[in-house]
């Protein structure tokens, strides 16, 4: 019965390691982390962003969702609110690759990247958006910089925001008008 010794060795050596820092049996290999995937995820298809970046392709039930809402401010910036679901932020350092429901947010102003986000909030400042409407688009990325998708399409969520300026309209004062008499209260004489 030698080799019931050397089993109950190896599964003690095993015990041994797990209650370290490695894994029986892991071969150096980096275990995931706590709601990280252990897989590929998704899969890369050939549709890519205005930048290049591919779209990495997931199916709907398991696909972050994101939206937004932009108001404007006293100070005549933009207060962006994201809501995501499935989806969290990934902190900055965070390892290039992608991992299920996790990255960035990228936001645009009319087609053109204004930041990347790592949290649902931002101030648009008020001279990055002149008069007219506008649309604000929140898009995700996964942290390899690929595109979260579905069907063929990204992940994105967009508002239209109308910008108007903050000087008089023109408005003409009565005192201003061709041939009219403005006439003093009798009190005031």
């Amino acid at each position: 019965m030698s080799w019931t010794r050397g089993v109950l060795a190896g599964l003690a050596v095993c015990v041994l390691l797990l209650a370290g820092s490695a894994g029986c049996g892991s071969g150096g290999v980096e275990e995931p982390g706590a709601g990280d995937s252990a897989t590929p995820v998704g899969r890369l298809i050939d549709g890519t962003d205005e930048e290049g970046r591919r779209y990495r392709e997931v199916d709907a039930e398991h696909a972050p969702e994101v939206g937004i809402e932009v108001q404007p401010e006293a100070d005549d910036s933009w207060d962006v609110r994201l809501t995501v679901r499935d989806f969290r932020f990934s902190p900055d350092g965070t390892e290039a690759r992608a991992v299920a429901g996790r990255g960035v947010a990228h936001l645009f102003l009319d087609g053109d990247l204004l930041t990347r986000l790592r949290g649902p909030r931002y101030r648009i400042a008020a001279g990055l958006v002149p008069r007219g409407t506008h649309q604000v688009t929140v898009r995700l990325y996964a942290d390899d910089d690929t595109v979260w998708a579905v069907d063929g399409k990204p992940v994105e969520s967009t508002a239209d925001i109308t910008a108007s300026d903050a000087e008089p309209t023109g408005a003409t004062q009565p005192e201003e008008i061709e041939g009219l008499t403005v006439t003093e209260p009798a009190a005031d004489r």
